[in-house]
């Protein structure tokens, strides 16, 4: 037999939880797809 639990949260415990964290350390860099990529995706 299977149990899960749920837990409901409200946008105010969602908001609660996100400000004890600690941003990351990484930068968001953009994907660039290779040309092979492109030209494959071009003949779909």
């Amino acid at each position: 037999m299977e149990f899960k639990a749920y837990v409901e949260a409200d946008l105010a415990m969602k908001e609660k939880a996100l400000a004890r964290l600690d941003p990351p350390d990484t930068t968001l860099r953009r994907f660039n797809a290779p040309d092979s990529l492109i030209q494959f995706l071009q003949t779909l």
